[in-house]
């Protein structure tokens, strides 16, 4: 099946932004659908790697989506960005290795370079206070040996990173998140552009969000066509902001941890439409998903109410990607991959993860 580059761009990049009062989240348990009794077991499990894995991303190959691959961290201080196919089998030729601590990735699509549309694949380097950039699918560096972050700051550790792409030049952003930092102004947002050279720089445009101070912001997600930011304020909730850098730094909500054994981490966004779908966020210590409505409810779109949990063979599970896309026979209705511990991520069809809340 091909897939014209266009329409798949289409579903990456914002159409709209909503205004609304900022409204602190109650857990509504009354209409969820609760399936723990049952360990939903992955269709794929890939290869092992050296260390501990982490966190992945979805990269949609736009020409034949059964050759899109999955990109996951392996964190440690002689780390690796590894490279997965649909059977999740390691591309070995596309590994990234000797990577001070690499936390967590991203994907994004149409970068210009040297007047060429390049997708990247942004990762950041705890341990070297970079973020790391490579084109896909051939993972070449294209980054100049690394961009710093958090410059100045006497807390850096860069972990969590999401990319966010502007539908109104296509601009791309990455947004990135540390180990500590201050109670506001803890993410840093990065403009990324080519440097004349062909190879990617990043300049600050945004200093926002807040921090309880509870434990770490790993976490963090973009809703492109709505045009907002999620992340994981593990211990806390889960806090929402605009994503456009001119936007208010208000923020717009909070899901709160209520409900979660320990930890809310890894966030996922699965789209039904422009402005419908599903929010997921991991129960890291109860291997759980929380599965929330993206589009909020009507009287306030930033009121994202729970409708589903489920458990999963997945184990402390840190980070999750999901895509919509019909990749194979096997994901034809979309792929769900999430972390697990036994240094390996699952792969999971979308139809197995949401049952029946989606008839709701």
């Amino acid at each position: 099946m091909k897939l014209p580059y266009q329409l798949y761009l289409a579903s990456l990049i914002t159409l709209a932004a909503c205004n609304s009062k900022t409204s602190d989240q109650k857990a509504q348990t009354s209409t969820v659908s609760i399936d723990t009794n049952n360990v939903l077991q992955p269709l794929v499990i890939t290869d092992t790697t050296i260390h501990d894995t982490d966190d992945p991303a979805i990269w949609i190959n736009p020409a034949d989506p059964a050759k899109s691959l999955i990109i996951g961290t392996d964190k440690d201080i002689d780390g690796g960005l590894y490279v997965f196919d649909l059977n999740g089998k390691i591309q070995a030729g596309k590994v990234v290795r000797n990577l001070q601590r690499p936390n967590n990735v991203d994907v994004a699509y149409g970068l210009v370079l040297n007047g060429k549309a390049t997708d990247i694949a942004v990762v950041t380097e705890r341990k070297a206070n970079k973020i790391r950039i490579y084109s896909l699918p051939d993972m070449k560096a294209i980054d100049n040996g690394g961009i710093d972050v958090f410059t100045g700051e006497t807390e850096r550790d860069p972990m969590g990173i999401s990319l966010y792409t502007r539908s109104s030049d296509k601009a791309i952003f990455a947004i990135v998140g540390r180990k500590s930092g201050p109670a506001d102004g803890y993410l840093w947002q990065y403009q990324l552009s080519d440097d004349g050279k062909g190879n990617v720089k990043a300049d600050i445009v945004r200093k926002f969000g807040k921090y309880s101070g509870k434990k770490e912001i790993e976490s963090i997600a973009v809703d492109n066509e709505l045009g907002y930011v999620y992340y994981s304020d593990e211990q806390f909730g889960i806090r929402k902001y605009y994503v456009n850098p001119d936007s208010s730094g208000k923020e717009l909500s909070i899901i709160p941890n209520t409900g979660f054994a320990e930890d809310n981490e890894g966030i996922s966004i699965y789209k039904t439409g422009d402005k419908t779908g599903y929010l997921l966020v991991s129960d890291q210590g109860a291997d759980k998903f929380h599965i929330f409505k993206r589009e909020g409810e009507k009287d306030n779109p930033h009121q994202n109410k729970l409708v589903r949990i489920v458990k999963v063979a997945a184990h402390k599970s840190d980070g999750s990607d999901l895509t919509n896309l019909s990749l194979n026979p096997a994901f034809q209705n979309g792929l769900f991959v999430a972390m697990s511990e036994g240094k390996v991520f699952h792969y999971y069809r979308w139809e197995d993860i949401i049952g029946k809340a989606a008839k709701k």
